[in-house]
């Protein structure tokens, strides 16, 4: 017998708790609650693509939202795309919806109403074993009990249903009758992504580069307009974690427009041709790369991301003016500076355009800029260590803790922070990023004649990180 699909409204990662305390982890509420009960109510669970997509509404989505027949809706921190996706949920569907929510996250009132199952969050905002235990075991008995009254004509969740009497619906037989093809193309996505991700894990430990970029492409042959964008986002970013630059841009033309037009896509396409740029000491592709940032920024104002790439660019033609024109250098690592300054001020909970702005800051080496120094390095600090509460450590997390151990002078600290980010690599390009900024420091402590020894080993470890 083939199980009734649960469709899980929620978001994806690590989101901001709108109270202000610690990022909370819904890839594990989604792990540890959500897909074992839905699992053990005899439900196949799905999820939809928000993050890989960056937020685009797509015909994928609005089949899961129509066809599966139950649907859990996670309403913690109020996510926008949850609560329109429910919106289009309770529209169309008259039963078999059931929400959830941490307490003591605010829920709006509009949907204040409905019979939600809460749960709780402990310490750092994590949903400790005991709480994902006693999650799971609620929502199952919800989920059966919904299935067992399925047939049920009175039993109504949705507003829509019960307030506007009476509210016909829309009946969408066509779409039912296209339920299996759904299931099948479901299966094939979930093929194809098996096969990127085996793929990107053999290019990044370097066994087999060349291999793994030949495999990527035999996947991007398979796409069509029929395959959901989720795997043409997680082909794309298995491209730039190989290295395939070049063939990133060659992709870009054949996404769904309504890909190709979202914010995250641009600003990797923008890194794919920065990052040919610096390869080939091509300026056409440099200029490229930024005119496309400089577009992103003018649209939806300075972040993180946005101006973290902008600084880079900048940061590369100050280095490689040093020789040659001194004062465009000055000038390049100014720009360099305010990006990354930007971006770090645009959201004070991204550390990684702080560390940046820190070692650009020492690196220009005036008063000023060492002023600007000592008031950013305790707020980059104190973002990291905010960041990591409640959640586990990616390699930026680490290069960053890496980075402000080296300000520090603390070799202990430092050589415990390599160790673990080069446990956590995930894209080729990251120790040699990291090195090069541990290269600017060191070189900052010699013109002072104060460079740390140990330094120089902790860089030939990044550098050597990912051969092949």
């Amino acid at each position: 017998m083939i199980a009734p699909l649960c469709f899980v409204l929620a978001p994806f990662g690590k989101k901001k708790d709108p109270a202000g305390g610690p990022d909370i982890d819904f890839d594990r509420i989604y792990d540890a609650a959500i897909r074992p009960a839905a699992t053990d109510a005899g439900l196949e669970p799905i999820r939809a693509d928000e993050e890989r997509v960056g937020g685009v509404i797509h015909k994928a989505m609005f089949e899961r939202l129509l066809l599966s027949e139950f649907a859990v809706a996670e309403l913690t921190t109020a996510n926008a795309n949850v609560f329109y996706e429910l919106g289009v949920r309770h529209a169309t569907r008259p039963r078999t919806t059931v929400s959830i929510f941490a307490k003591g996250q605010p829920i709006p009132f509009d949907v204040n109403y409905l019979r939600s199952i809460p749960y709780e969050l402990g310490a750092g905002n994590v949903l400790e074993d005991a709480s994902a235990s006693t999650l799971r075991t609620a929502l199952a008995t919800r989920l059966r009990e919904l299935r067992q009254m399925a047939q049920t004509e009175d039993n109504v969740d949705s507003p829509i249903f019960t307030l506007l009497k009476p509210y016909p619906g829309i009946d969408l037989p066509h779409l039912r009758a296209e339920a299996e093809t759904f299931r099948a193309r479901l299966r094939g996505a979930d093929a194809l992504r098996a096969r990127i991700r085996s793929a990107q894990a053999r290019g990044v430990s370097g066994s087999d580069r060349e291999r793994a970029r030949v495999e990527l492409l035999d996947v991007e042959a398979e796409l069509s307009d029929a395959v959901e964008m989720g795997v043409w986002v997680e082909l794309y970013l298995a491209l730039r974690a190989v290295d395939a630059f070049a063939e990133m841009i060659a992709l870009y033309p054949r996404m769904p427009p309504e890909l190709r037009a979202t914010i995250m896509m641009r600003e990797q396409l923008a890194f794919a041709h920065n990052r040919i740029g610096e390869t080939t000491n091509d300026e056409a592709e440099r200029a490229a790369a930024l005119a496309l940032l400089e577009d992103v920024r003018q649209q939806v104002g300075p972040n993180p991301e946005t101006c973290g790439l902008i600084g880079r660019i900048h940061k590369t033609s100050w280095k490689r003016h040093l020789a040659d024109n001194p004062a465009a250098a000055k000038g390049y690592l100014r720009k360099a500076i305010r990006a990354y300054v930007e971006g770090f001020e645009a959201d004070w909970r991204d550390a990684y355009p702080g560390i940046n702005a820190l070692t650009l800051l020492a690196s220009e080496g005036s008063d000023e800029s060492a002023e600007e120094l000592r008031r950013l390095l305790p707020v980059v600090r104190f973002s990291v260590e905010q960041r990591l509460r409640g959640r586990t450590p990616d390699y930026w997390d680490y290069a960053t803790l890496l980075e402000l151990a080296v300000h520090a002078g603390d070799e202990r600290a430092a050589r415990q922070h390599l160790e673990d980010a080069l446990g956590v690599i995930t894209d080729r390009f990251q120790p040699g990023t990291t090195a090069d900024n541990l290269q600017m420091l060191q070189q900052n402590l010699r013109a002072r004649n104060a460079d740390l020894p140990w330094l120089d080993e902790l860089i030939v470890q990044l550098r050597s990180a990912v051969s092949g």
